[in-house]
């Protein structure tokens, strides 16, 4: 008995910007995502960028910014976590969860 079939390739939907993608936190309530990619985008290139908004409209104060490449993603995580943006302290982490947004 030979168990274990292929091992599947890649992770389907929304897999392709897996590492590419981080999450930023503490936004000012007034960040726009055009504010929040033209601060990502000093370590690398920015393919996407969102502030996300709850039902009412108003922003949550988080966003998610995808880059190019997965180094780049990296870069932002280690030189752009705990700087300022309009005012404020932001994090900026791996983004952890697959959102159907992208």
């Amino acid at each position: 008995f030979r168990g274990g079939g292929g091992g599947g390739g890649g992770g389907g939907g929304g897999g392709a910007a897996a590492g590419r993608r981080v999450y930023v936190g503490n936004l000012n309530w007034d960040c726009q995502w055009q504010e929040l990619k033209d601060h990502m985008r000093s370590v690398g290139e920015v393919l996407h960028a969102d502030v996300l908004l709850g039902s009412d409209g108003r922003s949550k104060g988080c966003g998610l910014v995808e880059f190019s490449t997965p180094e780049e993603a990296q870069r932002a995580i280690q030189e752009l976590n705990d700087t300022e943006l309009m005012g404020r302290m932001i994090f900026v982490r791996e983004d952890r969860e697959a959102r159907s947004e992208y």
